[in-house]
This record gives structure tokens, C-alpha cells and sequence, in this order.
């Protein structure tokens, strides 16, 4: 998001016929195995799966247009499962993307609406709507199939949309582009026009995939991880959640209110104040800080006064200090924040340590956690509410900084088990939804199998993508199906983690022994491509169309180094960039934020 003409982009439809297989036939098995694919289609289909498990292996299956294999694996579920409505309802879906027996795949989802409610009818909506016409005919009366087709499309998603608080944020997005379609097919654009811009999505969200995601992220605003809102774990506790990049909160006690993290920026902090009603209750008694990442310590200065005591562990300084010189990513808290300048606390605690705020028991945790050295846990004894911070962070750091510790997050997975909190609130909307107290339970046990394999291939000297490959996946997850999307989530991070940790600059295959420029690389490429720009393009359009976008991106980065003014390699770029935000729009804000500033795009909140 670097200027306006790319912004331009504005997250559109990639080209699909510019990833269309070059070749007569169908396209070739990818290069690159789906490591994630492959292990939710397993972990699916173990008795007693989680449902969100089942639900992120379809939408992922969606983003990554494999809908034949999508159809075939829900067919055998539902066969497996009858009385689950969800597979009955996934098997239509995918029966109607693939193109296969619609009528019958119609009566399935019928079928499966009328077993349960929501889900269901959810998967009902976006299946009628891809058998929808993109218009409605001009001049004609509509078919009476399709005016049927689109009046159960709104019935089902309207529905959704009604009930919103019971679906996660990430399926509202393709609940409105759903909308939209049926909307304009039945010849009600004022109601069309409406539905896409809720859907944040663009003005082509009709023609695009569904779009499955809670992120947003605009030049303004930087990335949010979802829709701004308030959580109440406990009586007088309020949690801001996505006002900003991180979330805080604050306790209201009988002397004082107390804060606990400060976002990036003190408006976002001030606006989530005004919306719990606390804004008069500024400056705070006390301001608990979990740990001296940007996004948890810049907006101090709205709750801060000149009697608020800062509170951090003993290792913030010095985690401070070796962020001092670092630059926040512009994408992330976007041009409208204004972060504060540093925090120094007041007090520094070492050990755990009971904090009485008038009728409030706060106690402060120091730990060695996942992300940083420097974590505080922040536990409520009377409501059983644990603030973890960024400690279960699955990044293991912050991707852009060597950080982080894979002891240490297996250590504060075995001291959150011992302290045995009710609830888990963390420092980002996503990782309180999903890494959940029920998921902890099962996250240590696998994490600490997943720690000793692991060390087992770096000691035989196996490369890291070679243990990645593996797709470890531990058996012991069948008796906690709630930690299986949070394991998945964690794997190839912890284990990278692990990885750079044991093994030097010099790895034994080679890597890092003479690093090259770019331009280097690029050029000895164009020296098999025989410096012909369409060889570049028809090597990464052959990769796209087999699905090895990542490996597409590697040749279409130094073809355009070498070939600046080629339109074609340009197009396809942004095709494949697309395409590469769409597989990380579920579960990677990361790599979604990565690709989405290389594309020059921009997601806008969902209504």
C-alpha cells in the first residue's frame, strides 16, 4: 500500500484465465505438498472431530479451488457421518462447485438445512448463489428456477446475518457477496450495491471467490484481525477487541480502573474507552503492560496520568532496548495511528506477585513465553480470567524479528495447566478464539511430541523443509479435537523456530554459504529462459495453474527484474499474489499482510 495507484488493485478477482494450465490435459500434481490440507483432511475425519476443524478444512479447500477433491472427501464424510448436517451440507456445496449432479446436490442441502439450523443453511446460501446467472437477463423474465434459487439465497443469508453474533466473522464476508448476487439477479441493485460494500470486499465480489476472513486491512487503519467489539469474561472486566491491531482492557475495581495493555495508538484506545463508557474514567489507577511490543505499549498515553503506576516485568527493559530502533510495519498500524514513545514502568515484577486495587486481586505472572522473554500473565483469581498476552503467539515471535522460544511456550503451556483458569484472554482477537483453555489442554501434549521429533531430524541433519514435509501430526490429538486448528496453526512456525535456533548461519545442505542478490539470481534465470520474457511467463503460469503459487512467485519476481516492461509477467504477479492472500486469509494475517502489500491491495472491514 505504498501508493494509490496500487492500491488501485483494491484486493480484486485474480485473471483466472491467466493460471489456467498451458497444456493439453489436466494440470500437473503440484510440485509443493498442502502440508496443511493434508493434515486437516485427516484430523476431519477422526471420530468426534471438532466442527472447526471440518469448517477450515472446506474453506481452505475453497481458497485453494480444489473443489473435485473437496466433493469427493465431504461425499465419503457425510456417508461416514448421516446425522451430521454440516458434512450432508459441505458434500452439496462441493458438489454444486464441482459441477456435478446439481439437482441431486440441491436436494442434499435441503436435506441438511432442515437437520439443523445455521451452518447448514449458511453452505445452502453460497452453494445457490454460484448457481446463480451473473445478471439477470435483460428483457426477459427471469427463469423461475433462478428467481427460486435467489429468494432461498436471501432467505438463508439474511438469516445468517440476523443471527451474526452465533457465526464467526470470517463467513460473514461471503454471507454479503452472496447477497449481492441474488440482490442483482433479482433486479434490486440499491440492495446489490449495499450488500458488496458490507462485504468489504470490492465492487467485484460477485465474480470473486467467497472470501473467508475476519482480517481487514486498509492504508488508514493498517490491519485489523477482525471486526471491532467488546468481550465481557467477568463482571466489571472489559476487553477491546480489533479497535486496534492488539487488544487491552479494563477492570473497573472499587478503586480505580485498572488497564492492561495500551494498543498502538492512544485514539483507538480513547474511541474503545467512549464505546464501554469509560472514557471519563481516564487516567487509570494502574497500567499492566504483558509485554514491550509496539503494538501493546503505544497508546499509553490515553490512560496514563501522573499518578497511573506502569507495571511490566523485569525483562521489559531490555526487550524495549532491543526494539528501540525498530520500525512498526506501516501496514500493520496503518497512517492514521499516531503511536505514543516509549513506556518506562514504574515497577518491574520478577516473581509472581499479588496486586490488591481496591477490591480487586490481580495476580501478576512473569513467564518466558512463546513470543518474548519478557511476558507478564495477568490473573484474576475471583473470576478465574487469565490475560495471557501474546504468549501462545503461534509465530513463536514476530516474523519480522528473530525472536521468540519454543521452551518457553511449552513452559507457560505446562504453568497455564497447573494455574487452571476458566477463560483465556489474549492479546489478539484471533488467539482468544481459538487457542481457547479447552485447546490448551491438548496444544501441550502435541507441541512437546512435535519438540521431540523435531529435534530428532535436526540431530540426523535432515533439512528444514524436508521435516516440514512431514506433516507431523500427533495421534494424541484425537482426545482433544478443540486443539487441532490451534496445533496446525503453531506447527511449521514452532518447528522453523526450532530449526534456526540449532542450526547456524551455514546449514549441512549447503544453504547460507554464499548468499546471492536478487538481481544475481534473476539473471542466471534468464539465462534458461534463453532471455525471453514468455518463458518466465510460461513456467509460473504452469506452476499457478498446478497450484504451486508460492514457487510461481519465485519465477515471476526476478522474470519482471529482468523483463520490467512486460505486461503479461506484471498481470500475472498480481494473479498469483491474489491468489496467495486468498490461501492466507483464514489462518495467516502474516503472510495474508505480506502478500497483500505486494499486491498493492486492500480489504475493507465486513459490515
Amino acid at each position: 500500500m505504498t501508493s494509490t495507484d496500487h492500491r488501485k488493485a483494491h484486493h480484486r478477482g485474480a485473471p483466472d484465465a491467466l493460471l489456467a494450465p498451458r497444456l493439453d490435459g489436466p494440470a500437473p500434481k503440484p510440485i509443493s505438498s498442502n502440508r496443511l490440507l493434508g493434515s486437516l483432511k485427516e484430523a476431519a475425519s477422526w471420530p468426534g472431530a471438532d466442527r472447526n476443524t471440518v469448517v477450515t478444512l472446506a474453506l481452505l479447500l475453497v481458497a485453494a479451488r480444489a473443489d473435485e477433491e473437496g466433493r469427493s472427501y465431504f461425499q465419503d464424510l457425510s456417508e461416514l457421518n448421516p446425522a451430521d448436517a454440516t458434512a450432508q451440507a459441505l458434500a452439496g456445496l462441493f458438489q454444486v462447485r464441482a459441477g456435478h449432479d446439481v439437482t441431486a446436490a440441491v436436494t442434499k442441502l435441503d436435506k441438511a438445512a432442515t437437520m439443523e439450523p445455521g451452518l447448514p443453511q449458511y453452505f445452502r446460501g453460497l452453494a445457490l448463489a454460484e448457481l446463480l446467472p451473473a445478471e439477470g437477463p435483460a428483457g426477459t423474465e427471469l427463469a423461475a428456477a433462478d428467481t427460486g434459487r435467489a429468494d432461498q439465497v436471501i432467505a438463508d443469508l439474511e438469516f445468517v446475518l440476523a443471527a451474526r453474533d452465533q457465526f464467526p466473522v470470517l463467513l460473514l464476508r461471503a454471507a454479503h457477496q452472496g447477497l449481492a448476487r441474488a440482490y442483482r439477479v433479482l433486479g434490486r441493485p440499491q440492495q446489490a450495491a449495499e450488500a458488496l460494500r458490507r462485504s468489504g470486499v470490492g465492487p467485484v465480489a460477485t465474480e470473486r471467490l467467497p472470501t473467508f476472513t475476519s482480517f481487514s486491512l486498509t492504508a488508514r487503519d493498517g490491519m485489523r484481525l477482525s471486526a471491532p467489539g467488546t468481550l465481557s469474561p467477568a463482571p466489571n472486566v472489559h476487553v477491546a477487541q480489533s479497535y486496534d491491531f492488539g487488544d487491552f482492557a479494563f477492570i473497573e475495581t472499587s478503586a480505580g480502573v485498572v488497564a492492561i495493555d495500551a494498543g498502538t495508538s492512544p485514539d483507538r484506545v480513547l474511541a474503545a474507552m467512549a464505546d464501554l463508557g469509560l472514557k471519563d474514567r481516564a487516567p487509570v489507577s494502574h497500567l499492566i503492560l504483558t509485554h514491550a511490543h509496539f503494538d501493546h505499549v503505544g497508546g499509553a498515553a490515553a490512560v496514563r496520568g501522573p499518578d497511573t503506576e506502569v507495571i511490566a516485568s523485569a525483562e521489559f527493559p531490555a526487550e524495549a532496548e532491543r526494539l528501540r530502533h525498530y520500525v512498526p510495519p506501516r501496514e500493520v498500524i496503518g497512517t492514521g495511528a499516531s503511536p505514543g514513545s516509549g513506556v518506562e514502568p514504574d515497577r518491574l515484577i520478577s516473581e509472581r506477585t499479588s496486586l490488591v486495587v481496591g477490591d480487586t486481586e490481580f495476580v501478576l505472572i512473569p513467564v518466558r513465553g512463546g513470543e518474548t522473554p519478557d511476558a507478564l500473565m495477568v490473573y484474576l483469581p475471583a473470576s478465574g480470567v487469565l490475560f495471557a498476552g501474546d504468549v501462545l503467539m503461534p509465530y513463536l515471535g514476530v516474523p519480522f524479528l528473530a525472536e521468540g522460544s519454543p521452551e518457553g511456550l511449552l513452559d507457560t503451556l505446562r504453568y497455564i495447566r497447573e494455574l487452571g483458569p476458566r477463560q483465556l484472554i489474549e492479546g489478539h482477537t484471533t488467539l482468544t478464539e481459538n487457542f481457547t483453555i479447552e485447546a490448551v489442554a491438548g496444544l501441550e501434549p502435541a507441541l512437546t511430541e512435535l519438540h521431540e521429533f523435531t529435534l530428532a531430524r535436526i540431530g540426523e541433519n535432515m533439512p528444514l523443509p524436508h521435516i516440514l514435509d512431514i506433516g507431523y501430526l500427533p495421534a494424541l490429538l484425537q482426545d482433544y479435537p478443540a486443539a487441532v486448528v490451534p496445533y496446525l496453526v503453531s506447527r511449521d512456525n514452532f518447528i522453523a523456530r526450532l530449526h534456526h535456533q540449532r542450526i547456524g548461519y551455514w546449514q549441512p545442505d549447503g544453504q547460507g554459504l554464499d548468499s546471492r542478490s536478487p538481481a544475481e539470481r534473476a539473471e542466471a534465470l534468464d539465462l534458461l529462459a534463453g532471455g525471453r520474457a514468455d518463458a518466465f511467463v510460461a513456467a509460473a503460469a504452469t506452476l499457478a495453474a498446478q497450484g504451486d503459487l508460492a514457487l510461481a512467485l519465485e519465477i515471476l519476481a526476478p522474470g519482471l527484474l529482468r523483463h520490467p516492461d512486460s505486461s503479461e509477467l506484471a498481470e500475472l504477479q498480481q494473479a498469483v499474489l491474489v491468489r496467495l492472500m486468498e490461501q492466507r486469509e483464514l489462518l495467516d494475517p502474516f503472510g495474508f499482510l505480506v502478500y497483500a502489500e505486494l499486491a498493492g491491495a486492500e480489504l475493507f472491514p465486513v459490515g
